[in-house]
């Protein structure tokens, strides 16, 4: 019997989960950036090899909520821990342990699934600084593996794969072998749109702002987009465009650029920017602008 099973990727906010996810499946399903909060969604990867599938699930970083929409974040990590064969709880060793660390592991062993930690960023760390850290989460946690990689270099990945498939249940494959996520274009477009967004803008613009899809259609040659970006505030509506359009106008570039690469047609992207004051605070809007009602198109 083949062995299969559903994976989650927890771990506080940047500690390189959505990172890890693309370098396992070998493709970009999950959006990475600098900022904090990038992963907004539940984002699902599916892994096949000769030993069976492993169905990962990249969650949102655990943190202290501070409105409506990480509120909605935090709890969409926590349900995904109920319904997982077992969970990857994500460690950056470059960063201090902090109480969000602790919070998290407790809501993990309440899960009651095998839990491994994966130390991430080894690359970063002299390996003489790694061992005592390694010791530290044998000592303090009662994780049933504790695997040093590297997201980012691929280091250790056949390991990992490995010791997860050991663990899960013997089953049948849990979707198609040829399925990679249940991403829609729709959703898929718009997080490589908020992506570019994240990696050119700083201060509160990360934070504030949301992608919609207006339209979405395909020739044998194109794909036609018409979207939105939402922000809460009139002055941050100027800081996205820009001095005559000049950051709108890169964000198409590089949208566009990626895009063509994904999908190998031309990109026609037409972008507008849209103020929804205090749209955060607002669980209709969150859901709204977070969960796409469209899957006429899936990946």
């Amino acid at each position: 019997m083949t062995k299969a099973g559903t994976v989650a990727l927890v771990g506080r906010p940047n500690a390189g989960k959505s990172t890890l996810l693309n370098a396992l499946l070998q493709t970009k399903l999950a959006i990475t950036s600098p900022k904090a909060q990038t992963t907004r969604n539940v984002i699902l990867g599916v892994y096949n090899d000769e030993q069976g599938q492993i169905v990962f699930l990249d969650t949102p970083g655990f943190h202290q909520p501070k409105d409506a929409l990480s509120s909605m974040m935090v709890k969409s990590t926590v349900a995904t821990l109920k319904e997982v064969d077992l969970i990857l709880f994500m460690l950056d060793i470059t960063k201090k342990e902090k109480a969000v660390d602790k919070s998290l592991y407790e809501l993990v062993k309440q899960a009651k699934v095998p839990t491994f930690a994966i130390v991430n960023k080894i690359d970063m760390m002299n390996r003489n600084h790694i061992i005592p850290l390694l010791e530290y989460y044998h000592s303090h946690y009662a994780f049933d593996e504790i695997i040093p990689l590297s997201a980012l270099n691929q280091d250790n990945l056949d390991r990992l794969i490995s010791v997860v498939m050991q663990r899960l249940p013997e089953q049948p494959l849990l979707y198609p072998e040829d399925q990679l996520s249940q991403l829609t274009y729709q959703f898929y477009i718009s997080e490589v749109i908020r992506e570019k967004l994240l990696n050119l803008t700083n201060q509160e613009i990360p934070h504030s702002s949301a992608v919609v899809i207006d339209t979405l259609s395909f020739t044998d040659t194109a794909c036609n987009i018409e979207a939105s970006i939402v922000v809460e505030k009139d002055s941050q509506k100027g800081i996205v465009i820009g001095a005559k359009g000049a950051l709108k106008n890169e964000i198409i570039k590089q949208v566009s650029m990626e895009l063509r690469r994904q999908y190998g047609l031309k990109i026609n992207l037409s972008l507008h920017v849209k103020v929804d004051k205090d749209w955060r605070l607002k669980t209709s809007k969150i859901n709204a602008y977070l969960n796409p009602n469209s899957s006429e198109y899936e990946q």
